[in-house]
């Protein structure tokens, strides 16, 4: 409540409260009585911090104004004499006696220990410029493009290539898994006896990836024999409707199938 008061360099209604508050904590013996005590310190150092920076800020006020009537005084000026002198123009340097600047470096000169170091105000010495080099990198960026053109071309013929093999390697075996089913529609057709070549363990991977992709796409299904053993077979023609269901209710699997298992 009197929060300006306190803040009034010439009050001391701060210390006041201050000593009140030291004599009420000799009485203090519950935790409620503690915590208004500490909550006051926080209070109080906040009021104490303003005041102080305004002191601060009072006492570091810089008016250069004055300063610069207090150093015209201090080499020789009286500006009032001046005024009232007719041999004003006379003086060297307008205002200033001749001895003004000697005078006020001979005092500065007391408050520095060190002699100034030496330097150059344009450089030591005239440095020629580096050899430009730009010819070189250009032909640099030059050839790097042509590089990077064409490496995109490339990987798109390859690309392609590898993805119509992969549909040709597909079809060459759906028409296999066909072959054999028309040729024996009864019997069903081993999984792991269509896809495995018992002298190449590559091969085998690369049968069972071309496999997925029928499974994938709907056209040959794997189920389960009696023995729990995976038999696969292609997927007959049907209608619109019998597709839809179908699609719903595929899945795909993971299968692991490593060098041991393979032998």
């Amino acid at each position: 409540e009197n929060r300006e008061d306190m803040l009034n360099s010439k009050s001391n209604r701060l210390t006041e409260a201050l000593e009140e508050a030291n004599r009420l904590f000799d009485g203090v013996c519950r935790a409620r009585e503690a915590a208004l005590d500490a909550q006051f310190l926080v209070l109080a150092s906040n009021i104490g911090k303003e005041k102080a920076n305004e002191l601060h800020s009072e006492m570091s006020a810089f008016d250069s104004a004055a300063f610069a009537e207090d150093l015209l005084t201090f080499m020789g000026i009286n500006r009032t004499e001046i005024e009232d002198s007719d041999d004003s123009e006379d003086v060297p340097g307008g205002f200033l006696p001749s001895n003004a600047w000697q005078k006020m470096g001979e005092e500065a000169l007391k408050y520095f220990r060190r002699a100034p170091t030496f330097h150059y105000m344009m450089g030591s010495f005239k440095s020629d410029p580096p050899v430009p080099k730009q010819r070189i990198e250009r032909q640099k960026r030059a050839n790097r493009g042509k590089a990077e053109r064409a490496m995109p071309a490339q990987l798109k013929k390859m690309e392609e290539s590898h993805q119509e093999t992969t549909e040709k390697e597909v079809e060459r075996i759906l028409g296999i898994l066909q072959t054999h089913f028309e040729n024996d529609p009864d019997t069903p057709i081993s999984f792991f006896d269509f896809v495995i070549d018992p002298n190449s363990f590559a091969r085998t991977v690369e049968n069972m990836f071309h496999v997925s992709f029928l499974i994938r796409d709907g056209l040959a299904k794997i189920k389960l024999d009696e023995d729990e053993l995976p038999v696969i077979e292609p997927m007959r023609p049907s209608t619109r409707g019998e597709d839809d269901v179908r699609a719903a209710t595929r899945n795909q699997v993971v299968l692991s199938l490593d060098q041991k298992e393979w032998k």
